[in-house]
């Protein structure tokens, strides 16, 4: 069966990520770049010597898939197009700006039987396979992604940019939505949500705290995770983590958790690969992609009403003229 051909539409920093593994691959062909910005296209697709189309058509009539890394507010009608011209997608995370919108996606991926993956790229970092393979029943959380400022992703709050990673791996883990958000979170840079704490309380137990920053002093990306008598400790960015493990009488052993040396971009890809070859069910599905962005707008409405709150007391406690 020949490799299917994949275009990207949407060159961006993050898309040229995209094109070098799609070119890199022996199990897909390059079959070209969109972007509305025909030089910036020009410049992504110029070391691979791949096409450059001039519509999302041009690109469907040569392509049997494509990745969409546009910004988020066109995820949702861009994905939709591409489905209904014949293709599979993957999306770039979060889905969409909206539950809405990603249920609109959703539901015309599956009207039309086509192939949606959503690009939640932690769940193929190696160390997050690792940890799936030895979790038993999670019953806390503490989770710290944080980055330095930078111009990028500002079209959404610091939860839709950087959090919702983390969102995705703890519905993962323990199989369950919240049942009760608590979250605080301010705007320092931009008139968004730039930091922001939350705990996710879950109907079997467990507890998730979280944080995320994108303005912080340095890059951090930890996650804690303690189930009976074990805690495991993981670096994202390392791709390493450790197991403390209990044993009686009140002894404590620790081993690294045996980890596989991969490129979470490139199994990220390689998976919508085989799923637009076979068609079977991809890791990440629209359905996960949507639960994610649901969760994460009701972190964003708690931080909303945290905001009230504040706002109400500061107002209470101003001196009166």
């Amino acid at each position: 069966m020949p490799a299917p051909r994949v275009a990207l539409v949407g060159a961006g920093a993050f898309g040229r990520n995209h094109l070098r593994v799609i070119h890199a691959s022996p199990n897909a062909t390059l079959a070209g770049v969109f972007d509305l910005d025909p030089a910036r296209a020009a410049e992504a697709a110029q070391p691979y010597g791949c096409p450059v189309f001039d519509s999302l058509e041009a690109l469907a009539r040569a392509s049997a898939a494509a990745v969409v890394a546009t910004p988020t507010v066109t995820h949702s009608e861009i994905g939709c197009r591409l489905v209904h011209l014949g293709l599979d997608v993957l999306v770039e995370k979060p889905i969409a700006h909206s539950p809405s919108a990603a249920r609109t996606l959703v539901e015309t991926a599956r009207s039309t039987g086509r192939v949606l993956q959503v690009g939640h790229l932690e769940r193929f970092n190696p160390v997050v396979i690792a940890l799936a393979g030895v979790v038993t029943k999670p019953l806390f959380f503490e989770i710290h992604r944080l980055s330095e400022f930078t111009t990028r992703s500002l079209d959404v709050d610091v939860v839709l940019d950087l959090m919702i990673h983390d969102i995705d791996i703890v519905l993962t883990l323990t199989g369950e939505l919240p049942q009760e958000i608590r979250a605080a979170g301010i705007s320092i840079l931009t008139p968004k949500v730039d930091i922001a704490n939350v705990r996710l309380q879950f109907p079997g137990g467990c507890v998730a705290n979280l944080t995320a920053s994108r303005v912080s002093t340095e890059r951090v990306r930890k996650l804690r995770l303690f189930q009976p008598h074990e805690y495991i400790s993981l670096d994202y960015a390392r791709k390493d983590a450790v197991r403390f493990k209990v044993k009686p009488p009140l002894t404590i052993d620790f081993s690294p958790l045996p980890v596989t040396s991969d490129e979470p971009l490139r199994l990220e890809l390689e998976a919508f690969f085989e799923c637009v070859t076979t068609h079977k069910q991809p890791v990440v599905t629209g359905e996960h992609g949507l639960s994610a962005l649901e969760v994460a707008t009701g972190i964003l409405d708690k931080i909303e009403e945290h905001s009230r709150l504040v706002a109400r007391t500061l107002e209470a406690q101003a001196p009166r003229i």
